[in-house]
């Protein structure tokens, strides 16, 4: 080879005499491969071609030929491929070192945690699988904390948001350590209160840093680093003897013929090689419980036959077989497996093969293979069909289980020693030795028919023991825990009945000493556990992202309650603070709010049959605001006189949510509230010491509220709902205000200025002339404008002129309402109208002309007789709701009659009446369309009629005057209607009954500090409405009944039987 270097040009034609060696053919092959490293990468022309076309037996031929002068190419084959995968170790033997590589990556893997990474046997405590069930600690732990997930996948991905339901073996861990198992204890099954980084698992490959892991900066040497030859240049050494009588057939070598010096170690190589080589793919597989051995097939058939049954990966009878282009066969979940692990190889030839090139084998095969005869391997001796393989050993089963004896039969023999002691006299480890079968058994069933649960199926037993013994007292105990009502009560339960009840702090530390020294048991939870329960309900828990990022607003989430005067001194010139503010963050709020309805929401997707995994985006939130005084909220808390406080509530109500969906045509409402005017549903955003009338300081405390409304307008929330993070946009509808508040934020003068409307800008003679035909003109924006005219006056007018021009603005607005008219107050200015027209009629005000006040006088006393003495109405000060609920019924007109002198008189009293009744659904429903469509139909009609009596038999009271809501009932209401879809849905009714949960809160939380008073006040108020609390209340209703039957059971029997005694009368 060295003359044929030299003479002919070859590879080492260039290279120096004295570094050619005559004795040393390796240092040649050496020189050889380091000559041409860079030419390994490209096969050339000559060895594509003859890999591709030259047959099996032509190549013999060039063995012998090599010295006499080859063409380069077949050469250089031979120095490129001299040492390489291909040549040396063969097809065979490359799948058995991917097979050891792959068996190594899998240990490394069972020993990594599939959450963060770390090593498990650094972490104190037992491992968990990922893809298991929960076990009975878990599942116990996670159920008092409000999750009821029964299986691993879920819990992780609620906790840490990964998703391992499809976790492979060869590229994922199968279990998790105690650390991590940790931190889903603490946070719930719900969340993590830990920064857990998830590893990004790769599949094995030449790089894989478990395999083969690089060393940190500060492990490394100071050597210069080594140029790191590839991985067929790497290969062990073989003997001399391997290469000298091996014979070269293309690129494989053929095996020598056996020796006398060589023949037992090949033997026990290979044999050595196949068991490993079984091991590993039984590591890939997992299939020794799932197909069943060759070795059950009945004796007598021959081994050829048998073997075309078997799959060439796990040497199993075939289970689902499938068929690969070149004719083997194989089970459907081996071949799975394996082409995933070892590449898209036959496992037989090595040839191409995909999955989607594999099919089923041809149904004669297939009933060949059913009908394979097995021995049963119970030892029945029977000669059973493939097919009905599976049958026949589920009867063994059965069968096994009848005849297998009672513990009643054996748990009464005593074979005489010790006498056997009872099981509770037993220690905890011989109480689980005697009972390990009974176990068994309850977990078997657990497992079938109770998704697991064992906690469940003991108590239920228990349950029924206690049933049949007639301890029905204990029954009912055990009962009660069961269901999570009564005895040990949930935080939340707790936390809803202190806030529901109006307990102080004292007042419920109290209860709870009683109640566990009178009943002996822990019914509530102490104050520390409410403490705990109510953060997760309070804003500032929950984590969220506003695209793009609000405008002014920190983007912190973990903000609670903060002081409403921040920023003061830069919005009214350094001038002193006259109050006491505190306040949520708008968007904080507004996402506690969202994740308060979570359940809601993911119910009404369900209902709507949209899949929730894909609505993500498209929300829409409808958000109604309100703002009223509260009037004279003064108590009297320590030392000195009671100061007169008035006070501002500023709240909002989640209306609607609706998701815009590609499915279906429109969009579509997933969530609707069903009372938009009770105090459960209205949230507190703000409480102050303020007059509403102080227009400079009410401004100052809403502005930044109003920036952050503002902001919230032009961005959208990220938020995670049901598990999967969701973006939503939110329209706010001022509605909530009456008319005193609408025009302090709107800027328009006093209710008894000339421009009678906030709606429209007719003013009050036009309205009494003509009191229908009106159409709604005003809008936030034309306000700011007339108020730039009224403040700059550009055309040089006199006050009146301006006056006329502006329509009544005087002063900045700072709030934008919606257009629209307010039930509630509405209702109560109407009626204050129909009180004084009683009066007017009993005193027939239309014959005389400017009656004293001693005269109004009288006739008010005998309007407030006859109310008393005819509906029991006593008299008020100040009208509110429950007097105009019913004073405004045809049963009042009638007692007012009674005191009409004049049937006329009396007649166009009833008739007023009577359609003012028809009226007042169409604005007092929260869905006029569906619950009133007959009055919303008449209502045009009504209301012209309503109108000309007013200016007809009425006239000596509406001439040239009316009254603000009069105007807007009898002008606006169709509009609204027509614009809104409801004008009772959108009322401060809310609003205005929370009005008494701020004395209440207020006398619970009493302090000597006014700052902390107000915070405690907010808080609870907050509370008050949980949805979640509701619930809870709902589900526990009866708790208070069985905490008194804890506590005095014979007071409880007492009064049941009188209760019966009464029903029975």
């Amino acid at each position: 080879m060295t003359d044929w270097d030299r003479g002919t040009g070859g590879p080492r034609s260039s290279v120096p005499d004295e570094l050619s060696h005559p004795q040393s053919e390796y240092s040649q092959w050496k020189l050889k491969l380091f000559r041409v490293r860079s030419m390994e990468k490209a096969p050339l022309p000559v060895e594509t071609h003859l890999d591709k076309e030259e047959p099996l037996g032509s190549s013999l031929s060039v063995a012998p030929n090599i010295d006499n002068g080859l063409s380069r190419g077949s050469v250089m084959r031979l120095c490129l491929g001299g040492k390489s995968k291909e040549n040396v170790e063969g097809p065979g033997r490359r799948v058995d070192r991917k097979l050891q590589e792959m068996d190594t990556h899998m240990n490394h893997l069972r020993s990594l945690c599939r959450l963060c990474g770390t090593v498990q046997l650094k972490v104190k405590g037992p491992a968990h699988e990922v893809h298991g069930e929960l076990d009975n600690v878990s599942r116990t732990t996670l159920r008092k904390m409000g999750c009821r997930f029964t299986t691993w996948p879920e819990v992780i991905h609620k906790v840490f948001k990964v998703d391992v339901a499809e976790d492979i073996e060869a590229v994922h861990p199968l279990s998790f350590c105690h650390r991590c198992w940790m931190v889903v204890m603490r946070g719930g099954g719900f969340c993590s209160f830990s920064q857990t980084k998830i590893p990004d698992w790769k599949p094995h490959s030449s790089h894989c840093n478990l395999c083969s892991p690089r060393k940190t900066s500060f492990q490394r040497t100071g050597r210069k680093r080594r140029i790191v030859l590839p991985r067929a240049h790497s290969l062990p050494k073989r003997s001399r003897w391997e290469y000298s009588d091996s014979i070269v057939i293309g690129q494989r070598r053929v095996l020598k013929p056996f020796g006398e010096h060589n023949h037992s170690s090949v033997l026990r190589d290979c044999k050595k090689a196949s068991v490993q080589r079984e091991q590993w793919v039984r590591n890939i597989t997992h299939c020794q419980r799932d197909h069943l051995s060759a070795q059950l097939v009945s004796e007598g058939l021959p081994v050829d036959f048998l073997f075309a049954f078997t799959c060439a990966v796990c040497d199993h009878l075939l289970s689902d077989p499938l068929q690969s282009p070149c004719g083997h066969l194989f089970c459907r979940s081996c071949i799975t497996k394996y082409t995933h692990v070892l590449g898209s190889r036959c496992p037989a030839c090595n040839s191409s093969c995909t999955l989607n090139d594999l099919s089923p084998p041809a149904n004669n095969f297939l009933s060949a293979l059913h009908s394979l005869p097995l021995l049963c391997p119970r030892g029945c001796s029977e000669h059973v069909r493939l097919d009905s393989f599976k049958t026949h050993c589920q009867g063994h089963e059965l069968g096994d289980q009848q005849e297998k004896p009672s513990e009643v039969d054996y748990l009464l023999i005593n074979k005489g020693g010790r006498p056997r002691q009872h099981l509770l006299s037993l220690t905890r480890r011989a109480q689980k030795h005697r009972l390990k079968e009974l176990k068994n058994q309850v977990r078997v069933f657990a497992d079938k028919e109770e998704g697991g649960d064992v906690k469940a199926v003991c108590l239920t037993l228990f349950l029924l023991a206690l049933r049949s013994g007639n301890e029905h007292r204990q029954a009912d105990e055990l009962e009660a825990l069961m269901q999570g009502r009564g005895f040990s009560l949930h935080p939340a339960v707790c936390l809803a009945i202190r806030v529901n009840t109006f307990l102080s702090c004292s007042q419920y530390h109290k209860m709870y000493r009683t109640v566990k020294a009178t009943s002996g048991r822990q019914i509530f939870q102490p104050l520390h556990s409410l403490r705990a329960a109510e953060k997760e309900l309070l804003p500032g828990f929950h984590d969220f992202e506003w695209q793009p990022a609000l405008k002014n607003v920190s983007p912190c989430c973990n903000v609670g309650i903060i002081n409403g005067l921040s920023g003061w001194t830069s919005s009214l010139d350094d001038a002193p603070a006259d109050t006491i503010t505190r306040r949520f963050r708008y968007d904080v709020a507004l996402v506690s709010a969202l994740k308060d309805l979570e359940e809601d929401i993911m119910e009404g997707l369900r209902d709507s049959e949209l899949d929730d995994s894909e609505c993500t985006s498209g929300f829409s939130v409808m958000i109604k605001e309100s703002c009223d005084g509260m009037g004279d909220v003064s108590e009297k808390h320590g030392g000195g006189p009671a100061v007169p406080e008035k006070a501002v509530r500023f709240s909002f109500t989640i209306m609607s949510v609706t998701l815009v969906s590609d499915d279906k045509a429109g969009e579509v409402t997933i969530f609707t509230e069903s009372k938009p005017n009770s105090e459960l549903s209205c949230k507190p955003l703000c409480l102050t010491f303020v007059d509403e009338s102080d227009h400079e300081t009410l401004t100052a405390v809403l502005a930044p509220v109003v920036a952050e409304r503002k902001a919230m307008k032009e961005s959208r929330l990220i938020l995670s709902i049901g598990g999967l993070p969701r973006s939503f946009r939110f329209h706010f509808r001022g509605t909530g205000y009456d008319e005193k508040m609408v025009r302090e934020m709107e800027g328009l003068e006093a209710s008894g200025s000339t421009y009678v409307c906030t709606l429209c800008d007719t003013t009050r003679s036009e309205a009494s002339k003509n009191m229908v035909l009106h159409s709604i003109t005003r809008s936030h924006e034309e306000n700011l404008e007339r108020y730039e005219i009224w403040r700059k006056n550009p055309y040089s007018e006199s006050v009146d002129e301006l006056r006329d021009r502006v329509k009544g603005v005087s002063a900045k607005p700072f709030m934008e309402t919606q257009p629209t008219l307010d039930a509630l107050h509405c209702d109560i200015g109407n009626a204050t109208e129909f009180y004084k027209i009683f009066q007017d009629e009993i005193g027939q005000v239309y014959a005389k002309a400017n009656p004293s006040r001693e005269e109004r006088r009288s006739w008010r006393t005998a309007l407030d007789k006859q109310l008393r003495k005819k509906l029991r109405l006593k008299p008020v000060m100040r009208m509110n709701g429950n007097y105009a609920r019913k004073l405004m019924t045809q049963e009042a007109a009638e007692a007012v009659c009674e005191l009409v002198p004049t049937e006329e008189r009396r007649e166009a009293l009833r008739e007023l009446m009577r359609l003012y009744i028809q009226m007042k659904p169409v604005w007092r429903a929260t869905c006029p369309a569906k619950e009133c469509p007959d009055q919303l139909c008449r209502y045009s009609f009504n209301s012209q009629r309503f109108a000309d009596l007013l200016s007809s038999t009425f006239k000596y009271r509406y001439n040239g005057k009316i009254t603000n809501y009069l105007h807007k009932t009898l002008a606006h209401v169709p509009e609204i209607i027509e614009r809104d879809g409801s004008i009772g849905a959108w009322a401060s009714e809310g609003n205005e009954s929370a009005n008494k949960l701020f004395r209440r809160f207020r006398k619970m939380n009493a302090r000597q500090s006014k700052s902390f008073e107000l915070e405690d006040v907010l808080k609870h108020h907050w509370l008050y409405t949980s949805k979640y609390l509701q619930k809870f209340m709902e589900a526990h209703k009866d708790s208070a009944k069985a905490l008194q039957a804890v506590i005095d059971p014979e007071d409880v029997r007492h009064e049941e039987e009188m209760s019966l005694d009464i029903t029975d009368f």
